[in-house]
């Protein structure tokens, strides 16, 4: 059974992206109790699934190595993986939390050696790369994990395959005989940090993503790249795995669009902007990127980051909203529309095209276990009627990692105000 140390002095973060992380690492470092709930085997969220910030083209890990070492380091944080809120009553103080762990049928004495993931048969989808290929049910799953730990899907709970991982490791770290529990905890505040999910470029009938299997999205298309991702950093097409060397991204796929998100979902022009880096970095002047934009929008120090874009020769920009999307004999998706720059219709065939889907919550408002204030999108608003629970991150609207960190720091502060007028009401 799981024992978890949590009182009206507790704040309580739910969501282990980067938001959630920051919240609780600010709140727990100026002395509060935290308890960090996260429904992924993993901390990290989004952010570890990218392969580089914009605009200085680093790599997360270095920004995600620093707070997880200073988690690690703090006894004040408890962290629970597979964690799910279920349900949420009381009030600003004093809140009663029921939170669902899942399985992960792996102990704390599990040392990531990998054993178990060798002998292990089954393959499954693989979620941390969506699904742009499989790994086995015995599976680490990321390099950069938290807590390095394997997990057993419980799709092989009950087989030969499961006896197997069992059987190979020397710690008696595999424990098939985990279940399900629902644990109860105490709360003063509550920062709700789910994060934001990619818009499902399926319903964008018109450019083909469930047909055309050349065309995908940009969070795809950042695994891609990735080194240490499916393809092992080349950018290969998905149909025949050649290389995609005329590469197409497509602005406001699903964006600013009453038929499916009227919002503007703000880092998708500069994550366009960044992955046409990843292209020339692939294949030098035979690299090849075409931006079709209804407008570029590279808000405050990210100027000179589109500037320096647009100066590239190997990058071309087509103002328009392309209408539709084809496929050629080839297999070639072929994007059709007119440039408003002189009214010219084009139908212009590319290796890849690559639709920047926007953002929407991960959680909305609606789903939220509490009674919560949230706009017409489900991102969380404040409400002055349940004081206790605070948005941070892209709960509370579309950002990039460094504004959501900036709204997760200011979530905590809130949090943190009403802890402690609990503990002086309590003097």
């Amino acid at each position: 059974m799981t024992s978890v140390v949590a009182t009206n002095q507790t704040i309580l973060v739910v969501g282990g992206g980067i938001s959630g992380m920051t919240a609780a690492l600010e709140a727990a470092e100026t002395g509060k109790q935290v308890v960090l709930v996260e429904t992924n085997p993993y901390l990290g969220g989004r952010t570890v699934q990218l392969y580089r910030y914009f605009p200085k083209m680093c790599h997360p890990t270095c920004g995600l190595e620093i707070n997880l070492r200073r988690l690690k380091a703090n006894p004040r944080i408890q962290v629970l993986t597979l964690a799910e809120v279920t349900g949420i009553s009381g009030s600003k103080g004093n809140y009663s939390v029921s939170v669902k762990l899942k399985p992960r049928y792996v102990n704390a004495n599990c040392t990531a050696c990998g054993e178990c993931g060798k002998v292990v048969q089954t393959e499954i989808a693989d979620e941390f790369n969506y699904n742009l290929g499989k790994i086995k049910a015995a599976y680490l799953p990321s390099s950069m994990a938290y807590p390095q730990r394997y997990v057993i899907d419980s799709s092989i709970i009950g087989t030969p395959d499961a006896e197997r991982a069992k059987a190979a490791c020397k710690y008696d770290a595999v424990d098939l005989e985990q279940e399900e529990e629902v644990i109860s905890l105490n709360a003063g505040a509550i920062v709700w940090a789910t994060g934001w999910q990619p818009y499902a470029a399926e319903k964008i009938v018109y450019y083909g993503y469930d047909r055309f299997p050349n065309v995908i999205t940009n969070v795809e298309f950042e695994r891609l790249a990735d080194p240490h991702g499916p393809t092992g950093g080349k950018i290969l097409r998905p149909s025949d795995g050649k290389e995609a060397r005329n590469v197409a991204f497509i602005q406001c796929a699903g964006s600013r669009d009453e038929n499916h998100l009227r919002h503007c979902s703000r880092f998708c022009c500069m994550g366009s902007l960044k992955q046409t880096h990843y292209v020339e970095e692939a294949f030098g002047d035979a690299g090849k990127s075409t931006i079709y934009y209804i407008d570029i929008r590279a808000i405050d120090r990210f100027e000179d980051f589109y500037q320096k874009v647009q100066a590239n020769p190997n990058v071309s920009f087509v103002k328009s909203k392309v209408a539709r999307i084809t496929q050629d004999k080839d297999g070639n998706p072929v994007c059709n529309g007119v440039n408003v720059e002189g009214y010219k219709r084009y139908a212009t065939a590319h290796d890849l095209v690559v639709l920047a889907v926007g953002m929407e919550p991960a959680v909305k408002g609606m789903d939220i276990p509490a009674d919560v204030m949230s706009d017409s999108s489900g991102f969380i608003m404040a409400d002055p009627a349940n004081a206790g629970i605070f948005g941070a991150g892209c709960a509370t609207n579309a950002l990039d990692v460094n504004r959501s960190v900036q709204s997760a720091t200011a979530a905590a502060l809130r949090a943190i105000q009403v802890v402690n007028k609990v503990a002086r009401a309590e003097v």
